[in-house]
């Protein structure tokens, strides 16, 4: 418990330096910047709680996008995984498809997107999806396959089926692998979400927000749309945590 709280202080600790820091200039001293370039955890704090209905709407309109987009594209990443694995002389040439996919920047798939479709957020769920189902291919054709020494083995001797193989084994071993997976895509959801809606003719989101109030200098409103956009990511990613711990308590990582 002590080690615990330790790893959890000490984080905490460094964050509220580095905010220390920021507040009373430190930083701006040694990355040369003037207090309206950077503005300070205080200035941003009272702009966002003067615009907060706002800026709540705005997160609403960007996580809509971006869970929905998580959704599709880790269903479809677990398919190509399911399939390499059935078909594994097609495996590995499938795999390296989706890392091509997967080398594909944002800001390029973007304003392909946005030729593709006729609204915002049909655009922003495709790339978003597309982002996200590489990394879960990636990682759950690596659960699927990368099983315990003789462990297929000991099935064939009980004359089990490929669909019992699949369900006994090879799906309990993917599950640590799919939730790294999803642990990776929540971030970087919201990251392509945020990124779709620059090129998007929209007038919502939180990409939109930062563009349009760095566009007008109104750098602390910009800055309060970053801060709100963090904190959807942690608390999205604490979520996956919790469910993580209730799935596979069984794994070691849990212990």
């Amino acid at each position: 418990m002590k080690s615990k709280v330790q790893n959890i202080l000490w984080p905490l600790a460094f964050g509220a330096i580095v905010l220390l820091a920021w507040q009373f200039g430190v930083l701006h001293a040694i990355l040369k910047l003037k207090p309206f370039q950077l503005p300070v955890p205080s200035e941003i704090i009272k702009t966002l709680s003067q615009n907060l209905p706002k800026a709540l709407t705005d997160c609403g309109v960007t996580l809509s996008g971006a869970l929905i987009g998580m959704i599709i594209g880790s269903l479809l990443g677990f398919m190509v995984a399911v399939i390499a694995t059935c078909f594994p002389k097609w495996g590995y040439g499938g795999m390296i498809a989706v890392s091509a996919l997967n080398a594909v920047p944002i800001v390029a798939l973007s304003p392909i997107m946005n030729c593709w479709f006729s609204t915002g957020m049909t655009q922003k769920i495709g790339v978003v999806s597309v982002v996200c189902m590489a990394a879960m291919a990636i990682n759950a054709y690596s659960g699927l396959n990368n099983l315990k020494p003789f462990s297929i083995d000991l099935m064939h001797t009980v004359a089990a089926s490929k669909w019992t193989i699949f369900k006994k084994l090879r799906l309990p071993s993917c599950l640590p692998n799919v939730f790294t997976a999803c642990k990776i895509n929540i971030a970087t959801s919201i990251i392509a979400a945020i990124i779709s809606e620059y090129f998007a003719a929209s007038t919502s989101g939180l990409g939109f927000g930062i563009k349009d109030n760095l566009r007008k200098a109104e750098m602390a409103m910009g800055w309060s749309y970053i801060v709100v956009a963090s904190v959807a990511g942690v608390l999205l990613y604490c979520i996956i945590l919790l469910v993580e711990r209730d799935a596979i308590k069984w794994h070691a990582s849990q212990r």
